[in-house]
């Protein structure tokens, strides 16, 4: 319903171009589209129905605001999270039965991926225009160049494009920007540590343990700092600390308790993000014969 009050307004504002700025009128519409992006839905399959016309919208008003920061943020947060929970997640599931049909949903979540970072970086360049100088250099960002305003489509940019480079083993050119990715999740964490109750500390960590060379004692740490920020009732850096430390490490006595512990964490929290990592971590757990 919520949607539907949304459109509706939209139409409306639409039909009364001729007495409004264009551009102004666009904002406001981006702004509406924006806040109805953050607002949560406990129903995973009712979130999964909305979301491809209300992606679609937001991206098409997108395409005529590319600057706008919070449309942008919501839109590649928005591609992002519906490639991981409701496409590259099925692969995972699908692929000792049918390794195809596998495939092809790993490559729809690439594109998926790419998507939402095609976006979140025209919007982030538009604001910060020598970023891509600045992540082309070894030192990374310098301290400061990531806005607070900028953080959350900065955050969503450097996750997808992880994704994105995670699915794309086989493309060395992909592969290549690993780098940049990581300088810009680095920039995003420097700014602001505790950024979205730990997503940008577990996002470091998960770059970390990924990377050629990287230190699972960092990547370890980055996590419980994650946890921490998160005061403990983010499932989401459980389950990711249990795949990228635990379950490498053959540890299967940590991958469960970290996996029993955001089941018992997203228990608690109703929200969508919180139930999508319930379910995997279920399913992480009914997996793990086969996992060790």
């Amino acid at each position: 319903m919520r949607l539907i009050r949304c459109t509706a307004l939209l139409v409306l504002a639409f039909g009364l171009s001729a007495c409004v700025p264009r551009q102004l009128l666009v904002n406001g519409a981006a702004d509406a589209l924006s806040a109805q992006g953050q607002a949560e839905e406990q129903d995973i399959g009712l979130a999964r129905e909305a979301s491809a016309f209300y992606l679609k919208l937001s991206e098409s008003l997108l395409r005529q605001s590319p600057g706008h920061l919070a449309l942008a943020e919501s839109v590649a947060s928005g591609f992002t999270q519906y490639a991981y929970a409701f496409v590259a997640s099925e692969a995972e599931r699908l692929v000792s039965q049918d390794a195809k049909a596998a495939h092809q949903l790993n490559e729809r979540a690439r594109r998926l991926y790419q998507r939402a970072h095609r976006h979140a970086m025209a919007a982030l360049v538009l604001s910060q225009p020598g970023l891509m100088a600045a992540l082309a250099q070894p030192t990374g960002l310098p301290a400061g160049m990531i806005k607070p305003e900028q953080l959350g489509v900065a955050y969503w940019a450097a996750a997808s494009w992880g994704a994105c480079i995670a699915l794309s083993k086989d493309d060395p050119d992909a592969v290549a920007d690993l780098p940049l990715a990581v300088r810009l999740a680095e920039g995003v964490w420097r700014t602001s540590p505790s950024f979205g109750q730990g997503a940008a500390a577990s996002l470091m960590g998960n770059f970390e343990a990924a990377r050629p060379g990287g230190s699972m004692v960092k990547a370890a740490a980055y996590f419980d700092q994650a946890i921490q920020a998160g005061d403990g009732q983010n499932p989401a850096p459980y389950v990711a600390k249990a795949e990228a430390i635990a379950q490498p490490a053959g540890d299967r006595q940590a991958f469960e308790a970290l996996l029993q512990q955001a089941l018992s964490v997203s228990a608690q929290r109703m929200d969508v993000s919180s139930q999508v990592m319930r379910h995997r971590a279920q399913w992480l757990l009914d997996s793990a014969d086969d996992l060790f």
